[in-house]
């Protein structure tokens, strides 16, 4: 609300700077809202959860989009008031928050014991197979750190009230040991590294390309489909989406090279935005870089979850969005703010298609590297294999010793 109030009725720059800040509080909060609605539906029914709310959202967002579109181009409606339709949906989204249920547990501040914690079925699953040559990962659940009480003794297996200073303390400490782990994981790290990295940008473009769209086509002298693309855009990054769960693929194995080529794409993307004078090209850039992102947006939530027991979650995710925002805020001083470089807009896109190229290149030597590294230890496995010949095969050998203690 404080939002849409700055900018309907704030001006100058200072205004737009406190705009940015708490448009970016809110940005925050969606790692929160997943957070609250885990721990208000039982572990079971967390992946048709997510599901639900990432499907309510594209689905929202692009009814938003064309509603915005027909109201430019039919009534001609102004900006001002498409912001005010805004700022009403989100104050009723406010009042409807305030007669949510209030979570009746906490992930880290009341944790139970381990032998009273459930898990998901997709960690369970993670659980049974460990990825092999990988650092100890944070999907193996080590006994809940308990929180220091007053008491020695449990009353009724419920742990008693600890005090505020030491608790707050324990959770911190337990935090920082959790990240540790997580990131000690070279698959979860990288992962995360794209996450953060191409969030960061992704968030850049999202800011800046209706700029670069009235740049290319200015407003008074052309007709504007801006939301009639966002709305394309959406529904393209929701069936790109929707079609990686029916990919077959090992991503242990090129997940890396999924991230490398379609970074590059995306690259691409922005850079044919830069170079373009036809606004069309130009909207077809855009088309094919949010729907690529939103296509390995969602890859990389699931191999970061993967990898991951449903307390760390909000956690890792959290400081992954955090990283991002940090790194955009970095992005933006350097390239947009008149203290730094101040580009004109269509530089800022080349510098943003040279970012993602750059994210391109990493991971697709992560992914060389990975793949050398596959076919090395099938070398060596085969080389092994052929040095032994008279050894017998393990299941062989299974059955042999099965045999011998039913005789």
């Amino acid at each position: 609300m404080i939002t849409w109030l700055l900018l309907l009725f704030g001006q100058g720059v200072m205004t737009m700077q406190v705009v940015e800040f708490f448009y970016g509080m809110v940005t925050a909060t969606e790692v929160a809202y997943y957070a609250y609605i885990y721990s208000v539906v039982s572990p079971e029914h967390y992946q048709k959860v997510s599901g639900y709310c990432r499907s309510v959202t594209l689905v929202a967002y692009t009814a938003a989009s064309v509603l915005a579109q027909l109201l430019v181009s039919l009534a001609n409606l102004s900006y001002f008031y498409l912001n005010v339709i805004s700022m009403v949906c989100v104050s009723l989204a406010f009042l409807s928050s305030l007669f949510l249920p209030m979570p009746k547990k906490s992930m880290f501040f009341h944790a139970k014991p381990n032998k009273d914690m459930q898990k998901s079925p997709s960690t369970n699953a993670a659980l049974d197979e460990p990825h092999k040559g990988d650092a100890p990962s944070c999907e193996e659940e080590k006994p809940t750190q308990e929180i220091p009480t007053n008491s020695k003794n449990l009353d009724d297996g419920q742990l008693s009230s600890p005090k505020p200073e030491n608790m707050a303390l324990r959770v911190f400490v337990q935090w920082f040991q959790d990240l540790k782990e997580c990131y000690s994981s070279k698959r979860l790290f990288y992962w995360s590294l794209w996450w953060a990295l191409s969030t960061a940008g992704f968030n850049q473009i999202l800011n800046y390309v209706q700029m670069l769209w009235n740049y290319k086509a200015p407003s008074q002298n052309s007709s504007i489909y801006n939301g009639a693309v966002e709305a394309i855009a959406t529904f393209g990054g929701a069936v790109a989406a929707f079609a990686v769960g029916y990919v077959k693929v090992n991503w242990n194995l090129l997940g890396e090279l999924a991230l490398g080529v379609f970074s590059g794409v995306n690259a691409g993307a922005l850079l044919l935005m830069h170079y373009t004078t036809n606004i069309w090209v130009c909207y077809a850039g855009y088309l094919i870089f949010k729907s690529g992102y939103m296509l390995l947006i969602t890859i990389a939530v699931f191999q970061i979850a993967v990898n991951l027991s449903v307390e760390r979650y909000a956690l890792v995710f959290g400081i992954d969005t955090f990283i991002a925002l940090v790194i955009q805020t970095i992005m933006t001083v350097i390239v947009v703010d008149p203290r730094g470089l101040n580009l004109p807009i269509s530089i800022q896109f080349l510098v943003y298609g040279s970012y993602f190229a750059a994210i391109a290149g990493i991971f697709l030597m992560r992914s060389v590297y990975i793949m050398y590294s596959a076919k090395r230890g099938k070398q060596v496995q085969s080389s092994a294999t052929s040095q032994n010949p008279d050894d017998p095969h393990p299941e062989e050998q299974t059955i042999r010793v099965t045999i011998g203690t039913k005789l």
